[in-house]
């Protein structure tokens, strides 16, 4: 496939978005809940397969995976159930927070004017509820 040079440089270009795809959801997963350093050793994995320098890293985040299961299992189970009961409890006190302010003040205006210019560009973008 890399004989051909466009079809290299397409395998590249859906290689690495695809591959910081993940790793931005991983970074996300690693301030909310979710598996982040399982998301970004597998896009450093998908990196790795076009960049030697992914191919590094991915070594040293397999390390500190296993690493991080180690310690996970090492946790006594009354503690990791009290994490997971408190990110729960603050993933719905947020959500709360933020339903209740959209109730009742409506769609702030930099999410109607931000959601207005979204649409300007892709035509396909639907309205907002309410509006």
């Amino acid at each position: 496939m890399h004989a051909h040079p466009a079809l290299s440089l397409t395998s590249k270009i859906v290689v690495t978005t695809v591959g910081v795809l993940v790793i931005g959801a991983g970074a996300v997963m690693m301030v909310t809940p979710g598996p982040g350093i399982v998301a970004l050793v597998l896009g450093l994995a998908i990196l790795s397969t076009e960049w030697d320098w992914a191919d590094r890293w991915l070594t040293k985040a397999r390390k500190k995976a296993h690493e991080a299961r180690l310690k996970a299992e090492a946790m006594d189970p009354k503690v990791r159930r009290r994490r997971l009961v408190v990110t729960g409890l603050v993933v719905v006190v947020v959500v709360a927070v933020v339903g209740g302010y959209v109730a009742a003040f409506d769609w702030p205006e930099f999410a109607v004017s931000g959601w207005d210019w979204v649409q300007g560009i892709a035509g396909w973008v639907p309205d907002l509820p309410g509006m």
